[in-house]
C-alpha cells in the first residue's frame, strides 16, 4: 500500500529556515509528480511547489525566490528548502505524489498526513 510520510516541520522565526522531507513507499511502479501543498487556518489548499520525473519544477508566485523544490527519484522522496520564512508562510504542509502502483495499472494521487510549519514574527 502507498504511503507518503512527511517530516521537517517546526517553529521557526520570520527570516529563518526550513526543510521538509517527504519519501513515497510501498510498492510502487512510477511517480511522475512529486509536491507540496499548504492548508492555512481558514484558507483553501495552496500549491506551493511540484516536480516531474524529468526535473520541471513549479512554484506559487508566494514562495518563488525563497522556496527550492528537489527530488530523488532512486529514493521516492521528494525535498523542499524554505528560506527566508514569512509569517503567512505558516501552515500544514502536504506532501502529495502521483503514483502509478505496482498493483494498478492507473496513476493515482497520493497524499502525505501533513507537517506543521509555524513561523513567529
Amino acid at each position: 500500500q502507498v504511503q507518503l510520510v512527511e517530516s521537517g516541520g517546526g517553529l521557526v522565526q520570520a527570516g529563518g529556515s526550513l526543510r521538509l522531507s517527504c519519501a513515497a513507499s510501498g510498492g510502487i511502479a512510477n511517480i511522475l509528480v512529486m509536491g507540496w501543498y499548504r492548508q492555512a487556518p481558514g484558507k483553501q489548499r495552496e500549491m506551493v511547489a511540484r516536480i516531474a520525473n524529468n526535473g520541471n519544477t513549479a512554484y506559487s508566485d508566494s514562495v518563488k525566490g525563497r522556496f527550492t523544490i528537489s527530488r530523488d527519484n532512486a529514493k521516492n522522496a521528494v525535498y523542499v528548502q524554505m528560506n527566508s520564512l514569512k509569517p503567512e508562510d505558516t501552515g500544514v504542509y502536504v506532501c502529495n505524489a502521483f503514483i502509478r502502483p505496482l498493483s494498478d495499472p492507473q496513476f493515482s494521487d497520493y497524499w502525505g498526513q501533513g507537517t506543521q510549519v509555524t513561523v513567529s514574527s
